[in-house]
């Protein structure tokens, strides 16, 4: 079945808004923390991803189409962020590329932590100003600066080596955090002044769990890293925006902690671990709740079938929970196919006509 693109659609990025501060939306929103841009070159018919490391024209370019995207797909608000971990000296440990470049004491200390602002900007301020000038009009962004806190020390260090850290050097292990905290407080009390009217609400995304169990005990994050997210969230509630947390895995023993920090709306749910449910049941009372179908249905179902399960799974959250915004437990990755994509979309579309709120 043919996605039918409603060339009138008029973005109101209210509706996410409202949903991130667990208010009912006037209209079902979509919500996506990634589209990758190969999917949006298949739906497209060509090739756009490589303008983004362009000139000023070739950037102006890339969002005008990467903007024009979400538009056309129905979307009130484009998720954009720039990651911190793209402009660390020796990343990558996350992907386990290479040895993470901290590993003991010596190379936490050399490390160029007061280089990184200027790093990080050098790259992330010509896209996000290209962003906002491409920004149709009854838009605005969800995102910000990407990695979280584990995320970013997973990325320098490597999880296995992060795990040993905490043993063989606990003062070096807390001090990390202490560093990406502030690296964080520094960034974001740069962004929000420049960037806070065009953005209706700030995000994060790190993995705290997998399917059983959180990455590390909850003792330790709640020690470690959701203490440094206080500081952070409170600078966006500082701003007036809501802020979204994206993180994967079974982390319900620290989701309260999570919450009483700050976050105000909760994006990423995979059926092995919990049915979607759950997390209204659980959390819908306090905090919005973004996504819904397991990135995996979109993968193996039929589209016509999946069609169907989107829409009468949709229907039921929207009456469920406060702030509900349709989309992936995750996102959508390059291997997600258009046909599965474009089937969730036409049911959020067909639940919209119902309500009569296209």
């Amino acid at each position: 079945m043919e996605l039918k693109l409603n060339n009138a659609f008029q973005p109101d990025y209210r509706n996410i808004l409202d949903a991130a501060w667990n208010r009912k939306p006037k209209r079902l929103p979509l919500y996506e923390h990634t589209v990758n841009v190969d999917s949006m070159e298949k739906i497209y018919g060509f090739k756009f991803e490589d303008l983004i490391n362009g000139d000023e024209k070739d950037l102006a370019r890339f969002f005008e189409l990467y903007c024009g995207f979400f538009k056309q797909m129905g979307y009130d608000c484009v998720s954009f962020e720039v990651c911190v971990s793209a402009i660390m000296p020796g990343g990558g440990a996350l992907l386990g590329e290479h040895v993470g470049a901290i590993q003991d004491r010596a190379s936490f200390e050399s490390y160029p932590w007061d280089d990184l602002p200027q790093l990080f900007w050098k790259t992330a301020r010509p896209r996000f100003d290209a962003l906002v000038r491409a920004l149709p009009p009854g838009m605005k962004c969800v995102g910000g600066i990407g990695n979280g806190v584990f995320e970013i020390s997973e990325d320098i260090v490597g999880y296995e080596a992060l795990c040993l850290l905490q043993y063989d050097d606990p003062d070096v292990f807390a001090e990390l955090f202490q560093k990406i905290g502030d690296l964080h407080v520094k960034l974001w009390r740069e962004f929000l002044p420049r960037y806070d009217e065009y953005f209706a609400v700030c995000r994060m995304g790190d993995d705290l769990g997998y399917k059983t169990s959180t990455l590390l005990a909850p003792e330790t994050l709640l020690t470690h890293v959701i203490s440094q997210y206080q500081r952070i969230i409170g600078l966006i509630h500082e701003s007036g925006l809501p802020y979204l947390q994206h993180s994967c895995g079974k982390i319900f023993p620290v989701m309260d902690a999570w919450i009483a920090v700050g976050i105000n709306a909760k994006h990423s749910n995979e059926d092995c671990i919990a049915p979607y449910d759950e997390w209204i049941e659980r959390y819908s009372g306090r905090i919005g709740l973004f996504g819904g179908i397991d990135t995996d249905r979109l993968c193996r179902m039929n589209p016509d079938d999946l069609y169907q399960f989107v829409l009468d799974e949709a229907t039921r959250f929207r009456k469920t929970a406060n702030g509900y915004a349709l989309g992936s437990g995750n996102s959508i990755p390059g291997y997600v196919p258009t046909e599965g994509y474009l089937a969730m979309v036409r049911a959020a579309h067909e639940i919209r006509r119902r309500e009569g709120t296209p």
